[in-house]
């Protein structure tokens, strides 16, 4: 087995072989660009090493050894040599991007033999400045060191000489750095081996490890990376962009990776390495100055960036080196770019000609589209400034102030929202960065791996705010004389790089010609429906607004909360007789009746499925004993005095017995309409009557009555022949022809398993997948969530949270055997999914695969469901 290759040995084509890194440097090198020379070890190999116990495969060090020996012919450079050593650096490289997550190791060769060695051909602070970067970074990935410790010694150096910048530090004080750090290293009983070739052989295994590290896993969880892909290691000569004033170092896309602007973007920094930039160790420079400071090495990396993006026809994310006027390319890859970039890139290389309207919709993430409609900061009521940073990650997020990945995290799983605080984030912090609202750091640029994964995250980043001090140890933020500490409120835009005190007012964000057109191209190949789960004449408006093409859920008891409401569902339930509940029932009547007139106007003829009511009746009814009193109090208020304590304790006992062990299987659903049968007639009466007064008004409507909750047939009948004689009577008094149907709310796996009776009176069938997935697993959702969901799903026990994205292989099979059967009988059956899973792009494509008309989901997920479901068209077609 072959486990090692020259660049120029390499397949370009072949990045599960190559990785992504790897496979990107093979194709540079075919196209003649300017590319240190080098050679990948394969992914291959790191699946290798870990089926042996991580050990490396003797083989491949034999390989690593000859590839050593072509690198020294093609560099006229020797590793570990007396004379101009070779340098080289050791990268990860997996086969889909993930931006800081794995390990990078530069300067790999120097010990004290070649650090006098180069010292001879190269300004000997150019040189001690590598070596105090390799000791660091060497010690923090192979070692296990962490880079802090460091940190502190460099910053009490500069703090003792009066310096700010690390560049500021002569070749006295780094040799003096350089002796502290080996005392660092020897407290901790640890050794960095002379020998240049164990260096490189302890790295490799080093970057192996570290696709198994804890952040690296988290990333893959959070971006649905498969964990058995493995890293290539790419073993490359050193460039140095610290020798002086004639050399940098930077990051640039070839468009605006916020926007989508065409154009390059990025930053960069004279006399350093890349780490730097990245890293957000120091503020870098807007790559439109790099033209002021290095004017034919810009001219020539535009030039370069415009054929890397025709060459792989995506948007490419370049590092890049200028070695004493020299520009080198160190990688390339497709961007990490916002969801507002994302579709308007797409649609401009359509424009452009370089990808068909099919291929674009492949460019985007379906879930990235519902970052795009996140509120914005409302600037004509905003206050309460308090710094401005670079613009780093589009979007706005309000939360109080987290120090820590960790805290973030905690507080996060304890209901709070957070705005992550940090001089700078590391890969390390991925865990609380998914955790928090946005991003806030006080060093780093439009690069900086706040905002590359912030970003790729769709979340807001402010980085860069270097009036912005930070007290981990005080727990509090400054700018200038304000001080603000770790729960105080902070708002954070990243478009325009603002900070906030407080909380600041949101606006919706508007719809963009490109997003439009875009979705344009979705609805041209999807072929499953899109609905909407809205309650209110507002929310389907806004709906109608992103696509939706109809209502699949309509939760009637969400119209009994509102504050006017809700005394006339109390005193209903605590009613003794049904002519007293048909008394408050008939005022519940005429609100509910006004509420399904506003939503069929602005549904404009698209269908709509009202839910009878579902909830347990003591849901309406306060918890808290003094609440509860006071509502009681009210409803005997007209009784004599003599009487009324009586009742009062009566109706107590009542409420505490209706307090169920577990309302989840109560007394709810279909089974509160057949032993109340008055609530489920005058929530139908409601939806005919306003079904009608609409249609006079000129208004199409197209009805559908979804009975909750039915575990068999006889159920469904039950309920079925009662309300269908309340809607024919009203449309006699009406004296209209309304179409409708009922149907039935499929949630119970014995409904789904009877699903060919079911399908005899039932015309729709729409699966609740909240509940039946949690009745097919046996977990109550909103106590696994709570207490280990999260921990088998790292534990790998569930691949992902059965309620974020449906258990396709348990649920998945009920709701297949359940539409075959229906449909057995039923041919002309209805079918919807309208659980909270229906905006889960996996899930609509499995929706779609086993043949349901539509998917239903929240108002700002419909975009996200109508390209999931032009996707799996087209996956299907081989994109």
């Amino acid at each position: 087995m072959q486990w090692a290759f020259m660049f120029e040995d390499a397949d370009g084509k072949d990045k599960e072989k190559f990785g992504g890194k790897g496979a990107n440097l093979a194709e540079m090198v075919s196209l003649g660009l300017p590319i240190p020379p080098g050679f990948t070890i394969t992914t291959h190999a790191c699946r290798e090493y870990y089926s042996l116990g991580e050990k490396m495969p003797d083989v491949l060090l034999d390989q690593v050894k000859n590839l050593l020996n072509k690198l020294e012919e093609k560099t006229g450079k020797v590793f570990g040599g007396d004379a101009n050593p070779l340098l080289v650096s050791v990268r990860s490289g997996a086969k889909l991007s993930m931006p800081g997550m794995m390990d990078t190791i530069l300067n790999l060769g120097l010990n004290d033999k070649t650090v006098r060695a180069l010292c001879k051909v190269s300004d000997r602070r150019f040189v001690l400045d590598s070596h105090r970067r390799f000791i660091q970074i060497y010690c923090d990935v192979v070692l296990g060191i962490e880079t802090k410790e460091f940190d502190g010694l460099i910053e009490a150096m500069k703090e003792k000489l009066g310096m700010k910048f690390d560049y500021e530090l002569s070749a006295e004080n780094l040799e003096e750095l350089i002796e502290q750090y080996k005392g660092l290293i020897a407290e901790h009983n640890a050794v960095i081996p002379e020998d240049p070739f164990e260096q490189l052989k302890l790295a490799i295994m080093a970057v192996f490890r570290s696709w198994n590290t804890p952040r690296a896993i988290t990333y893959r969880n959070l971006n649905r990376i498969p964990h058995d892909l493995g890293t290539a290691v790419n073993v490359q000569a050193m460039v140095f962009g610290n020798m002086g004033e004639d050399c940098g170092t930077g990051v640039a896309f070839s468009r605006n990776k916020n926007t989508g602007e065409k154009g390059l973007f990025g930053d960069f920094l004279v006399n350093a390495q890349g780490e730097d930039v990245v890293a957000g160790i120091r503020t870098p420079i807007n790559i439109n100055e790099l033209a002021k400071v290095f004017p034919e090495q810009a001219e020539e990396l535009e030039e370069i960036a415009r054929n890397l993006e025709l060459h792989f026809r995506d948007m490419q994310d370049l590092e890049f080196t200028i070695e004493t006027g020299k520009l080198y390319i160190l990688q390339t890859r497709n961007g990490k770019r916002s969801p507002t970039a994302q579709v308007k890139i797409a649609v401009d290389m359509v424009n452009e000609g370089l990808l068909t309207r099919r291929e674009a919709l492949m460019r985007v993430e379906a879930e990235a589209l519902r970052t795009m409609l996140l509120p914005q900061i409302d600037y004509s009521k905003a206050s309460n400034e308090i710094t401005v940073g670079v613009d780093a990650s589009p979007g706005a997020a309000t939360g109080a102030i987290a120090f820590t990945a960790d805290e973030a995290e905690s507080r996060n799983s304890a209901g709070e929202k957070v705005i992550l605080v940090r001089t700078e984030t590391t890969p390390e912090d991925i865990h609380g960065m998914a955790a928090a609202e946005g991003i806030l750091t006080s060093r780093g640029g439009k690069t900086s791996h706040a905002a590359v994964v912030a970003g790729g995250m769709g979340k807001p980043c402010v980085a860069g705010c270097v009036d912005l001090k930070i007290d981990e140890h005080a727990r509090t933020i400054s700018v200038n004389d304000k001080v603000f500490r770790e729960n105080d409120l902070i708002t954070i835009d990243g478009t325009t790089g603002k900070v906030f005190a407080g909380k600041v007012p949101l606006i919706a964000a508007g719809l963009g010609d490109e997003f439009k057109e875009f979705l344009s191209w979705a609805d041209a190949v999807r072929k499953i429906k899109i609905r909407t789960n809205a309650d209110t004449p507002a929310d389907a408006a806004r709906a109608i607004e992103l696509g939706a093409e109809g209502i699949g859920l309509c939760r009637t008891e969400h119209m009994f909360f509102d504050e006017e409401r809700i005394p006339f569902v109390q005193s209903m339930i605590l009613s003794d007789t049904t002519d007293e509940r048909e008394k408050y029932l008939a005022k519940l009547l005429e609100y509910q009746r006004e509420d399904f007139k506003g939503i069929f106007k602005a549904m404009k003829g698209c269908p709509v499925t009202i839910r009878l009511l579902d909830p347990p009746l003591h849901e309406f009814l306060p918890n808290d004993e003094d609440a509860l009193a006071k509502v009681i109090a009210k409803f005997v208020a007209d009784l004599p005095d003599e009487k009324r304590a009586a009742r009062e304790e009566e109706l107590r006992a009542r409420v505490k017995g209706m307090h169920e062990s577990n309302p989840m299987l109560g007394f709810r659903g279909c089974r509160l309409g057949i032993i109340y049968p008055e609530i489920n007639r005058m929530q139908v009466r409601a939806i005919m009557e306003a079904a009608c007064d609409v249609e006079i008004e000129g208004y199409e409507t197209r009805v559908e009555i979804m009975i909750p909750l039915i575990g068999s047939i006889s159920e469904l009948e039950c309920v079925e022949k009662e309300l269908r004689a309340v809607a024919t009577a009203v449309l006699e008094e009406k004296g209209r022809h309304i179409d409708y149907l009922f149907g039935t709310m499929i949630e119970v796996p014995r409904a789904a398993l009877t699903a060919d009776e079911i399908a005899g009176s039932a015309e729709f069938f729409s699966f609740g997948t909240n509940d039946l997935t949690q009745m097919t697993l046996g977990i109550s959702r909103d106590d696994a969530e709570e207490k280990f969901l999260k921990e088998y799903v790292s534990m790998g026990l569930y691949p992902v949270n059965p309620f974020a994205e449906l258990d396709f292989d348990g649920v998945g099979k009920l709701i297949e055997y359940a539409i075959k059967e229906g449909r057995m009988t039923r041919p002309t059956l209805k079918v919807g999914i309208c659980g909270e899973h229906g905006g889960n792009p996996p899930t609509v494509e499995f929706c779609a695969r086993v043949g349901m008309d539509y998917v239903s989901c929240s108002p700002f997920r419909v975009p996200t469901a109508r390209l999931a479901a032009a996707q799996a068209v087209l996956r299907d077609m081989g994109y």
